[in-house]
């Protein structure tokens, strides 16, 4: 019996194991927070333009790497992993306990919004870990594992705990999301090991950050609860009939507005802001900056690590949407499983065996080119079901689609994850090779968070466009946007080998 355990105990703490486990929890919360919030907030009857607004659930995504130099410096991956995936559970679980409520949509994404900047750091940690813990030939040969995973976890997010909240009740729904996340964080608990330097405690800074930014942090969320109160004042719903201009200033409306005037404020203070990192080069936190930029073409990768998935992000934001628009609320679980999961897992595996076999150069235009083409199948798609469209938003007994047309859909998803699988290990291949050993999390973060730009802003266009355009010349739209991102394939340095990457950048 002794041999039998202590095999299963040595199998469950090989890479493949903890490469899927660690990259199937990163996944499975983003699942729940990007994609599955669209489905119950739809579900609840939440607009379009309120639904795009929720885009804003990428910003941490996007200013991750602000903070991840920090679980560089402060502690070990593991911990911050596992400190994480313990939040994300309690909150998931608090999400659960909402749910029923009536008149808790809006606190619901409260909660939401916060579990994203956990959920952020905890993708920190987890790609941090995944670089320290293997060699330049193990990160090559395990992408896929972390593609099939991370899919994997979509669709159980979007599958399961989909058909589970839709079919039955989002309480049970989101208490089984919050089972996942607390089975996972006793296995890596129990069985993952520590691996690269151990940094002191961040506690202590923790409290001293909160201490001296205690003033500002309380006024900002004064300011928003104000700023709700005001919106929803019996003065401000008489100034909106008498000035009908006013019924456009809404809570989306507004933190939209707040986003755009941020990009363009940021824009202004770009020197200032590079000036100050520049001003303390011997920082860890500066280094990482630092060695980040400085290297061959750093214009064209930025440009193209933005852009690349623009097209992708806008056709995920509607995509919940379009699906119970058309009147598959019901069928959105066994569609995402039992065909996306497939798809996906297939597209993963190829992807990444491909790139082995013939080289990131190779493959990175066909598979791009491929997972944006959805777009316009989309489009066709929206076209041909545009019927169903008007009869069925809204619709609490929706028109049922012919078999042909069911078929249509299911068809264009399955091919949808396929090509998405495809897409992201040339993605996930690309950004690990361009960070640098001393600082994975940080560069990892950097690269991760500049490709969530596009998205943040794309989400929160798409709900505005939809309700403008139409679903079918949004999907046109939206692989428009692609179409730089691919072009710039063209002027980007391509490494296919850990050699070509320099092992050191001078700061």
């Amino acid at each position: 019996m002794a041999p039998v355990s202590k095999t299963f105990s040595t199998i469950i703490r090989k890479p493949y194991v903890w490469a899927f486990s660690t990259y199937f929890a990163e996944g499975f919360p983003y699942t729940i927070i990007r994609t599955l919030s669209s489905v119950f907030f739809r579900d609840r009857g939440m607009s379009l333009e309120a639904i795009g607004i929720t885009s804003v659930f990428g910003l941490p995504w996007v200013l991750k790497f602000l903070w991840g130099p920090l679980v560089d410096t402060f502690g070990t991956k593991k911990r911050w992993m596992l400190v994480n995936q313990g939040l994300l559970c309690a909150l998931f679980f608090t999400v659960a306990l909402m749910a029923p409520l009536k008149n808790a949509v809006e606190l619901i994404a409260g909660i939401f919004f916060f579990a994203s900047f956990v959920a952020a750091t905890h993708d920190i940690a987890i790609d941090g870990y995944y670089l320290e813990a293997l060699d330049s030939d193990g990160q090559a040969m395990y992408v896929g594992y972390r593609v099939m995973a991370y899919r994997i976890a979509m669709m159980a997010g979007t599958g399961v705990i989909a058909t589970v909240g839709t079919m039955y009740n989002w309480f049970v729904g989101f208490l089984l999301a919050a089972a996942v996340l607390a089975c996972l964080f006793f296995f890596h608990l129990s069985t993952l090991a520590d691996c690269g330097p151990r940094g002191p405690s961040i506690f202590k800074p923790s409290l001293l950050f909160i201490r001296k930014n205690l003033l500002r942090i309380s006024i900002c969320a004064l300011l928003i609860v104000l700023i709700r109160g005001c919106t929803q004042s019996d003065y401000f719903q008489t100034l909106q009939n008498s000035l009908p201009v006013l019924e456009k200033i809404t809570l989306p409306a507004l933190i939209g507005l707040a986003l755009f005037l941020t990009l363009i404020i940021l824009w202004f203070m770009r020197n200032r802001i590079r000036a100050k990192i520049y001003n303390n080069p011997d920082s860890f936190y500066s280094q990482s900056f630092l060695s980040f930029m400085d290297r061959e073409r750093i214009g064209v990768i930025l440009a193209f690590i933005i852009f690349i998935r623009a097209g992708e992000y806008m056709l995920s934001a509607m995509y919940s949407p379009f699906i119970v628009d058309i009147g598959l609320k019901h069928h959105y679980g066994w569609i995402s499983a039992g065909v996306g999961l497939p798809c996906s897992i297939v597209g993963a595996m190829a992807g990444g065996f491909l790139i082995s076999r013939y080289s990131l150069k190779k493959m990175i235009w066909p598979f791009l080119l491929l997972q944006n083409f959805t777009n316009l199948i989309y489009m066709g798609l929206a076209w041909s079901l545009s019927f169903y469209i008007t009869a069925n938003t809204g619709n609490d007994a929706p028109i049922p689609l012919t078999h042909m047309k069911m078929f249509s859909v299911v068809a264009t998803h399955g091919f949808d994850q396929f090509s998405g699988g495809l897409g992201t290990a040339v993605l996930m291949t690309f950004l690990m090779r361009i960070c640098l050993k001393k600082f994975t999390a940080s560069h990892y973060a950097i690269g991760t968070g500049l490709m969530s730009v596009s998205g943040l802003y794309a989400g929160v266009l798409s709900g505005f466009l939809t309700s403008w355009v139409g679903y079918s010349w949004f999907f046109g739209i939206s692989f428009l946007m692609s179409v730089p991102g691919m072009l710039l394939i063209f002027w980007l340095p391509l490494f296919d080998k850990s050699k070509d990457i320099p092992n050191e950048v001078n700061v």
